[in-house]
């Protein structure tokens, strides 16, 4: 398999569901580069919380490179989520961010009114823990 280095591995920007979530279950935001996705969507399903994780389109880039790029901004993050519909889905308005961003939640939370954003784990193993301290 061919894949062109300049080009960074991507996934689809979607909203996934990760062990059947319900309507309270934690909702997570990351990026779309591959290896973020694998390594972010591999510890959610270690911690076995019933979870949805957005990954939004930032042109294959990792969380870090995406916001010093502009690609991953408080503007672009309220937009993705406000067009995802995912307020439906939710019985809460919660956004976990990833901690290495942390910077954004101040204006996230006043482009995104009404909803809460909390600073996630800054590495992903420390996901699980997290999580579970969310539900229990």
């Amino acid at each position: 398999i061919y894949t062109d280095p300049q080009v960074p591995m991507q996934v689809e920007q979607n909203i996934y569901e990760m062990a059947e979530p319900t309507a309270d279950s934690p909702f997570m935001i990351t990026t779309n580069f591959s290896l973020t996705y694998f390594i972010v969507s591999g510890e959610v399903e270690n911690s076995k919380v019933p979870s949805r994780l957005a990954v939004m389109d930032c042109e294959g880039l990792s969380v870090l490179t995406a916001w010093a790029a502009g690609k991953f901004t408080a503007t672009k993050i309220a937009q993705y989520i406000k067009e995802s519909g995912i307020e439906d889905k939710l019985s809460h308005k919660e956004l976990i961010l990833p901690g290495q961003v942390a910077i954004l939640s101040g204006a996230l939370e006043d482009k995104l009114e009404g909803w809460t954003i909390t600073v996630g784990p800054r590495e992903a193993n420390a996901i699980p823990t997290f999580l579970k301290s969310k539900v229990s």
